[in-house]
């Protein structure tokens, strides 16, 4: 069966609006994949600071931070949850993602240029933002970024499922606007 890779960034847990989103898309996939979920608040994810660099230069790499970029490297799938932080995403998907960044797993280089060594077709986004900032705006930073991301590790089409204005909206709006994106997501999916 194939993978996916499912990184659920979403800092408030169960009450997360992006959560409620991610869950029944990713539900959708259990037949067609073998999951691998991560959930970020449950990792402890270590900052990349001088001495993890001095490491990976001298070729140690924690045994646990190598699971974790060889199961982004395996996967076929992989999705994102992660709500729209500081204009960007949160800081933890961000340390995570650099975490799994190491060059001979995620990608690799032919001392002129990197090039991916990532096996994902596809990745899908699932996000919300509390304000009106549309998917590809100046301000929304977090899709052009995992655009790059997936350019370095070589990953397909990077699709994008995001209810925005969430938090200037009332309670019935808000359901709404997760229902919709649910149903986005899940036509994304049929094909994922």
């Amino acid at each position: 069966m194939k993978k996916l890779l499912y990184i659920d960034a979403c800092i408030r847990d169960e009450e997360s609006r992006t959560k409620r989103i991610a869950e029944p898309i990713v539900k959708a996939l259990e037949g067609k994949y073998d999951i691998q979920r991560y959930t970020l608040n449950d990792m402890n994810l270590s900052i990349v600071q001088k001495d993890l660099v001095k490491e990976r230069n001298s070729g140690i790499i924690n045994p646990m931070v190598m699971t974790w970029a060889e199961t982004v490297r395996d996967a076929d799938r992989i999705v994102i949850a992660a709500p729209f932080w500081d204009m960007s995403i949160p800081a933890a998907l961000k340390n995570f993602l650099e975490l799994c960044s190491i060059l001979d797993v995620t990608f690799k280089t032919n001392d002129k240029t990197c090039y991916g060594n990532c096996r994902a077709e596809k990745m899908l986004f699932i996000t919300t933002r509390g304000m009106d900032i549309p998917t590809g705006d100046v301000r929304e930073q977090a899709t052009s970024y995992l655009k790059a991301l997936s350019w370095l590790w070589g990953i397909g089409p990077l699709q994008v499922v995001a209810a925005q204005n969430m938090d200037y909206a009332s309670a019935a709006e808000i359901e709404e606007k997760i229902g919709v994106a649910i149903q986005e997501g899940l036509a994304i999916v049929n094909d994922f």
